[in-house]
């Protein structure tokens, strides 16, 4: 069943909102780093390697919370390019209907709900620590 007019214009709303709170987020990551920097350099002391090592994983999950939002940017821009090909609110693994629900509520979605579930299954993979 395709999306009325009224219901694609509410995930067009909702990708935009999306979209400019991920800008906002990276914003803030990098303000934050840039911040942590300045206090870096005008507070230099004396650190040990614990101090070091925590330093160096805070970074690390600032590039990797920055690339998530990255990651969701471009899942915006490809959800709007299915809506501009025509091909939006259709599963990309069956062409059955995505459903207007889940798209309101994940706008960036590019496959129903059991595909997703069936996806899932088969990448499971135990969660490891990376930190």
């Amino acid at each position: 069943m395709a999306m009325t007019e009224e219901q694609l214009s509410r995930i067009k709303k909702e990708l935009e909102r999306v979209y400019v709170a991920l800008l906002e987020d990276i914003r803030n990551e990098q303000d934050a780093n840039r911040n942590q920097q300045i206090a870096d350099l005008l507070g230099r002391v004396a650190v040990d390697s614990a101090d070091v090592s925590v330093a160096d994983a805070l970074a690390d999950l600032n590039v990797e919370l920055i690339d998530r939002h990255i990651q969701g940017i471009r899942d915006v821009e490809a959800a709007r390019q299915r809506i501009s090909d025509g091909s939006f609110g259709a599963c990309v693994d069956c062409e059955n209907n995505v459903g207007f629900e889940r798209l309101l509520a994940y706008p960036t979605a590019k496959r129903c709900l059991s595909c997703q579930e069936t996806r899932e299954k088969m990448f499971a993979h135990k969660a490891t620590p990376r930190l």
